[in-house]
């Protein structure tokens, strides 16, 4: 049975990472204005794949007898200015969901809730690719500076990303 200290923070944490698949959404929705097709297909499965995290938690607390209760998710920016501002932005809330899973961490360690421990590491594994994937992007897009044919060569590369299969994560 989960405590209604970690059941409030798994809480918390289910709606940071729906905030997060909707900041992803309005991302891929920038892109898709601004002619770059590709990236907007890397930030709708990144939005995607947001959402599976919170399902995830979701089902994990009502595995344990926990009661989900879904919170207001707030409006994310939509306002953005190059492609390299929206991928520091993304490595930005990265960052954030980083530090909310390891304080999540360190309360199913303190009230020795050890299958949510468990649960978190997969999440604490997934922070690192999520925080590599936004860097490595990040990194390519100063490579390319203002040069509009390595922007677009990126666009495409970045249309290639697919979704993971459903049981990937797991």
């Amino acid at each position: 049975m989960l405590s209604s200290k970690l059941q409030d923070a798994l809480n918390a944490q289910i709606n940071l990472e729906l905030s997060s698949s909707y900041a992803y959404l309005a991302m891929a929705s920038h892109f898709e204005s601004n002619a770059l097709p590709g990236m907007a297909n890397w930030m709708r499965i990144q939005s995607e794949e947001e959402r599976t995290h919170a399902m995830k938690l979701f089902d994990h607390m009502n595995d344990r007898g926990g009661k989900v209760v879904l919170q207001p998710i707030p409006q994310p920016t939509h306002d953005f200015d190059t492609p390299l501002s929206v991928f520091e932005s993304a490595l930005h809330h990265e960052q954030t969901v980083t530090k909310a899973i390891n304080n999540l961490y360190a309360l199913a360690q303190a009230e020795s809730d050890y299958p949510s421990q468990v649960m978190l590491q997969w999440f604490i594994n997934e922070q690192v690719e999520e925080e590599k994937n936004a860097m490595t992007a990040i990194d390519q897009l100063k490579m390319a500076g203002g040069n509009p044919s390595a922007l677009l060569m990126l666009d495409q590369m970045y249309g290639n990303r697919t979704a993971e299969p459903a049981g990937g994560a797991d």
